[in-house]
């Protein structure tokens, strides 16, 4: 009879996040209270003019879209500002979470929906631009978007 083999194999080597700057961690530290102040938001006093941004298209209340986005919000917001061991995963996570609720920015855009302060097409169309910007703050600042290194 062979003996079976127990031994843990060759060692993997670490896998590692790559390096981020000092304006990366703050852009990122940043990020994080940003996503909390808007979470809150969507619970407390900013509520009703999320609402104007749910698609009547989505088959759910308005009010729980408005709700869990703004628990995901603070979430998400923790997290990126107090776990960055996990930074990178967290950085696309946020940037699919920009993405997933940019619908709902269209969505108030096309219908001329007042609310949050963004009262003309102007205002909603700047609100349009900022989206993109969001998700690649979310990529830059955690590092999920390496820098390409020059040969």
């Amino acid at each position: 009879m062979i003996p079976a083999d127990t031994s843990p194999g060759p060692a993997l080597p670490p896998v590692s996040a790559p390096q981020v700057s000092a304006a990366q961690t703050v852009a990122r530290v940043l990020l994080g209270a940003a996503l909390i102040f808007a979470g809150v938001g969507h619970l407390t006093f900013a509520r009703q003019g999320f609402q104007a941004q749910v698609p009547k298209s989505l088959p759910l209340d308005p009010d729980f879209v408005v709700l869990a986005s703004g628990v995901v919000e603070i979430g998400l917001g923790g997290a990126i500002a107090l776990l960055p061991r996990f930074r990178v995963p967290l950085g696309w996570v946020s940037a699919a979470f920009f993405a997933a609720v940019f619908p709902g920015n269209i969505v108030q855009y096309l219908n001329h929906a007042d609310s949050l302060g963004l009262d003309t097409d102007r205002a909603r169309g700047i609100r349009l631009l900022f989206q993109p910007l969001l998700m690649l703050w979310a990529l830059w600042s955690t590092g999920a978007w390496p820098r390409r290194e020059r040969r």
